[in-house]
């Protein structure tokens, strides 16, 4: 039986994989050290803390996973973009690889982002674009990205590496772009934002979700983006979800700056993802903003 060792299992992208793993026929060991595990039939949950590499060689040499699909790492919003944790989980990441081949793992996907690309280029490729990140996020990334190329082939371990770009849906941190708007809108609240004439590239959390897992399950190698491969202004959504909950005259256009790494446009280049995976999402983004606005609503209340 295949079995599955997924890092970050109650975070906003792992909650969402495990439906999906199991569909697959996962045998599911569900890592985590904070939050709440999500309620799911067969799955074992084991709450550790990854950056101890003597719990991971442990947990390791009695599970002795045939998958890897590593997602945790340092996110806290706003903070994570400069924080020395990043070294810390370059390190971590590094350990669990390690101890993941020494007994027995075969095939991983770890998980990257966006910003190890040069921004300049406004349409990210894997097979084209420069990488050039601007934060010690991003560097510590690709650092690990570079690494895991070279440990693999060595090793003789099957290996992939999932830069992701812009996600959103039920379970995103609540003070992130899209759930801050609609919390804000729900709320009858002003909404500070920025010019919000930046394009990005957005895809529903589900079906990144879906994304990752086929990759997990194929033999694919090497970078990947996890993308939509289309771009929507910021405005554009905000119209969206102002049209939705017809709502108007909350949101404060330019009361915030952009980061000053932020380039106007930010695309991903979804052609690998769509020809070889032949994946394809499920959410459109009118079906995915009404979802998250269907969730916040529910769950407002017990959101700061």
């Amino acid at each position: 039986m295949k079995k599955v060792l997924l890092t970050g299992a109650s975070g906003f992208i792992g909650r969402h994989c495990i439906p999906f793993l199991l569909n697959r026929g996962y045998e599911v060991f569900a890592i985590y050290q904070n939050g709440v595990p999500v309620e799911c039939d067969n799955v074992h949950w084991l709450k550790m803390d990854l950056l101890d590499p003597i719990q991971v060689e442990d947990m390791l040499a009695q599970v002795k996973p045939t998958h890897l699909l590593h997602l945790a790492w340092y996110v806290a919003h706003g903070k994570f973009w400069a924080s020395s944790l990043n070294l810390d989980w370059v390190k971590a990441s590094l350990t669990l690889l390690n101890s993941f081949s020494k007994h027995g793992g075969k095939r991983v996907v770890a998980t990257g982002t966006c910003f190890e690309y040069d921004l300049s280029h406004g349409t990210l490729s894997e097979e084209t674009t420069p990488l050039k990140p601007a934060t010690l996020y991003g560097s510590s990334k690709l650092a690990l990205s570079i690494v895991l190329e070279a440990f693999a082939k060595q090793s003789e371990l099957s290996a992939a590496w999932a830069r992701i770009f812009f996600l959103f849906g039920p379970h995103e941190y609540p003070k992130r772009f899209i759930p801050s708007v609609i919390r804000g809108l729900l709320r009858g609240e002003p909404v500070p934002c920025t010019h919000c004439q930046q394009v990005r590239d957005f895809l529903h959390v589900e079906d990144a979700a879906d994304a990752l897992v086929a990759l997990l399950d194929s033999s694919v190698e090497g970078p990947i983006n996890i993308s939509s491969g289309d771009g929507v202004s910021l405005r554009s959504i905000i119209e969206n979800i102002e049209n939705t909950l017809q709502v108007d005259g909350l949101v404060q256009f330019g009361a915030l700056q952009p980061q000053p790494f932020e380039p106007s446009h930010l695309i991903g280049d979804a052609k690998r993802l769509q020809s070889e995976l032949k994946w394809q999402p499920r959410w459109d983004l009118q079906k995915g903003i009404s979802n998250a606005i269907e969730w916040w609503s529910k769950n407002l209340a017990f959101t700061q």
